[in-house]
């Protein structure tokens, strides 16, 4: 695999300009209704021009109220990853159908003489209804890739929707169409498969369950909600797989992978597409003419309306997150703006006062918005609370629905080895160890009531069953014994152990890695697995994962290698496979395939260990297993771990600075001293022996830095909640303290109040608040700077970009 480089920052000539007669032909099957046009004109000869953009403006919930929804007659909200009802991100299900009320009844009130135009609610339900606590959570796209079934993918979307209508939204930004080609990529877990005809064969059949029929009109009198495939286009196929990054791939390239799943997207008629944060031969996408409306909306025939992603806007040649009229005049239709709708909203409303922006554009952009409105039944469903399914709350996580997601767990298990172990006799004495074993957020992975995934606990998951009590409770049903224990140690002997290792979640940005391998901190299962097999104790690996990637240790020390992907809340579901009968029968057989190659190495550059379609069954024969080879691995992460155990990546360096003729010095080893004297520099525990450094300074001004001397480009970073997180202990305060990041010619900094602890505590800055500081986030020497003055004593044990700050540090 090649190094990771960002996009390139300048478009050459005529690059990215997509020529759409070589592109297929389709044709949109929804009719448009003639009473729906009329009804249409009407509403667009008696709107005024501000209301007109309000309905091309979506705001994210953290950020806007139905105050704002009423004066500014906005066309839609969101909810972030990280947004909730009434500013609680962990709401009970009635608090989000009682704020859908809420807005809706602002967007209709028409005292002021307003259209009066319902507001439509988008919501990331990607893998199902997936922000509330509660619902059923079915396993992520890539494992339903390896099930190879349509029509339980059909019946996956129908649950979904029906979950998303009893709390009173109305439109999922799912089915994520992405044909991700690599997996170092921290969305590809969002892609069904590399493969652009399993994908395909799947768009449709996701898009008719949430939606009901191709042709079907007034939606929310039956059990559905708008569907958006995303992100047009390449999402998936971005050099290197770096997130929002460019595709350098040829058109012909473009269109018959990335652009396949789109025919069955289109045959079923679906309502919105979400164009991508990526570019296209150096030319991002949001902004991209020829393929917006010259392929998709044109040679496409796609009837319904284009919304972009988060800001994405703001990432157009010549725009910012604020002005973006080029997005427009491509002929993204809503722009997703969820902190900077007013922004946008004041300048799209300047630029159209003075004829810049052309009302043919602009009546083009809010006809297509009213008509999936109309199609939808909105303008006569009435408030959200008092449609069908609303307020049904048994329908969330409902038996039958967790059936349909055991089912999809039990369809998607891929095993890669057995060497006559399983299926496990339900009369066994099971030990079932490792760090996921009982973690229901872990086994459901990112884009799970939080953006991320994280910070959760499985009382956030009523109804849930974690592996740990499927394996539980269908070995102890056999009047067999399972004991948990992460550590993989016994009381009493087991026949077998199932040890559970594989990622952590992770979503956008946090996701990115630089090798297909996983991360060494997330090992640790694999020293379990050698003690018990020098105990003679059988071993079955099972892998949470959201990607592929090389494991070879794993399985050379396992009798029998499973992959569950990321399962989501039905756990079981591998119990149902992986335990039979007290005979040692099986109940469910093997039935996944890979949908995607299996590496051998971290890098893919020998080629498979296993081909794309490879799953054993129990009817496999068991070979004599030949150790695979085992490699080093440095470093699975990427550049958002900037400091740990007490070193800094390759390339990098730890320094410390002082002002005026004072020498820098560069800190290589402990103990050390820096600034002829000044600062003494030791070895702290933190995580592991001598994980942290020290920095003890007598007097005056001190800086730390880290240093990359290869500029990084953080910019899409802070266009999101990703933090510089920065972990000390500080045994004795300074007089003032300044923390953040720079380049050579910006730096943005804030006031660190740095007080002194009793243990490391992680301190957050937002990069967007850095970026606000006057940091040029898109050429970073300096992603960390700690400047102090006067005498002070401090440990930093880790420098890295995350989200789960213990102290969000005010932006000043």
């Amino acid at each position: 695999m090649a190094e990771r480089t960002e996009a390139p920052s300048q478009v050459e000539s005529g690059a990215g300009i997509a020529n759409p007669e070589i592109w297929p032909a389709y044709e949109y099957p929804v009719p448009n209704q003639p009473e729906d046009e009329a009804h249409i004109a009407r509403l667009l000869s008696s709107m005024t021009l501000p209301e007109k953009i309000g309905q091309l403006i979506q705001a994210d919930l953290c950020c806007v109220s139905p105050e704002d929804v009423r004066e500014f007659n906005l066309g839609s909200i969101l909810v972030g990853g990280n947004s909730g009802p009434y500013g609680d991100d962990f709401a009970p299900a009635p608090a989000w159908l009682s704020a859908a009320d809420d807005f809706y009844h602002a967007s209709v009130d028409t005292s002021d003489g307003g259209a009066g135009v319902p507001i439509i609610w988008g919501t990331d339900a990607v893998h199902g209804h997936s922000n509330i606590i509660g619902a059923t959570i079915f396993p992520h796209n890539i494992g339903l890739g390896a099930m190879r079934d349509p029509e339980l993918i059909e019946r996956i979307g129908a649950a979904t929707a029906a979950e998303i209508r009893v709390t009173g939204q109305e439109w999922t930004f799912a089915p994520t169409v992405a044909v991700p080609q690599d997996f170092r990529w921290g969305r590809s877990y969002e892609g069904y498969s590399s493969d652009p005809e399993l994908v395909a064969s799947y768009v449709g059949a996701m898009v008719r369950g949430l939606q009901g029929p191709a042709d079907g009109d007034n939606l929310l009198a039956g059990p559905y909600v708008l569907a958006s495939t995303k992100h047009f286009l390449a999402d998936g196929g971005t050099d290197n797989g770096v997130d929002q990054g460019d595709s350098s791939i040829s058109e012909e390239e473009l269109r018959d992978i990335h652009g396949l799943p789109y025919r069955p997207a289109i045959a079923e008629g679906v309502s919105t597409v979400m164009v991508s944060f990526s570019g296209w031969q150096g030319r991002k996408m949001t902004g991209n003419q020829s393929l917006i409306t010259g392929v998709l909306k044109e040679r496409m025939d796609f009837g319904g309306f284009v919304v972009s992603d988060w800001n994405a806007h703001g990432q157009v040649a010549g725009c910012t997150n604020e002005s973006c009229p080029q997005a427009l005049m491509a002929g993204i239709d809503m722009y997703m703006a969820p902190d900077t709708w007013r922004d946008v909203y004041a300048d799209l409303l300047a630029r159209a006062e003075t004829g810049e922006i052309p009302m043919s554009r602009i009546d083009d952009a809010v006809a297509r918005i009213l008509r999936v409105k109309m199609r939808l039944g909105l303008f006569e469903a009435g408030a959200p609370s008092t449609r069908p399914l609303s307020g049904q709350y048994d329908l969330l996580g409902s038996a039958e629905h967790r059936e349909i997601a055991r089912e999809a767990v039990r369809s998607s298990l891929v095993l890669l080895k057995n060497q006559d172990i399983l299926p496990l006799a339900s009369g066994s004495r099971v030990l079932v160890a490792g760090e996921g074993t009982d973690d229901i957020a872990r086994q459901s992975g990112g884009w799970t009531i939080t953006w991320q995934g994280t910070g959760l606990e499985n009382s956030q998951f009523p109804g849930a069953t974690s592996i740990w009590d499927g394996i539980s409770s269908a070995v102890e049903a056999g009047g067999g014994s399972a004991q948990l224990s992460p550590d993989g140690s016994f009381t009493a002997r087991p026949d077998v152990a199932v040890v559970v290792f594989g990622e952590e979640p992770y979503a956008e940005f946090q996701g990115d890695r630089e090798t297909l391998a996983l991360d060494n901190a997330l090992t640790g299962p694999y020293a379990t697995m050698q003690r018990l097999r020098e105990q003679g104790i059988p071993v079955v690996a099972l892998m949470i994962t959201g990607r592929p990637l090389y494991v070879n240790p794993a399985l050379n020390l396992a009798d029998a290698f499973v992959v569950a992907w990321l399962p989501g809340s039905e756990g079981g579901g591998i119990a149902d496979v992986l335990v039979g009968d007290s005979s040692g029968a099986a109940r469910h057989d093997f039935t996944g395939t890979l949908p995607t190659a299996w590496p051998l190495t971290p890098d893919m550059d020998d080629g498979a260990l296993y081909d794309f379609g490879f799953g054993l069954n129990y009817g496999s024969t068991a070979n004599a297993w030949a150790d695979l080879p085992e490699i080093e691995v440095e470093s699975a992460g990427d550049t958002r771990v900037w400091f740990a155990n007490g070193t800094v990546p390759s390339s990098w360096s730890l320094l410390v600075n002082g002002t005026g003729d004072e020498a820098q010095t560069r800190i290589t080893g402990v103990p050390a001293q820096a600034l002829s004297g000044r600062v003494r520099v030791t070895a702290e525990n933190f995580v592991v022996q001598e994980g942290a450094r020290r920095f003890a300074v007598a007097e005056g001004t001190s800086s730390i830095h880290l240093r990359n001397f290869n500029p990084l480009n953080l910019d899409r970073e802070t266009n999101a909640d990703i933090m510089l997180l920065t972990t000390l202990r500080v045994f004795d305060a300074p007089d003032s303290a300044m923390l953040g990041s720079a380049g050579d010619t910006s730096s943005g900094m804030i006031n660190f109040p740095m007080p002194q602890t009793n243990g490391f505590v992680r301190y957050g800055i937002p990069l967007k608040c850095l970026r606000t500081r006057g940091a040029d986030m898109t050429q970073v020497n300096l992603p960390f700077v700690l400047t102090t003055e006067g005498e002070t004593d401090f440990a930093i044990g880790e420098v890295r970009l995350g989200m789960d700050a213990e102290v969000i540090l005010a932006c000043e």
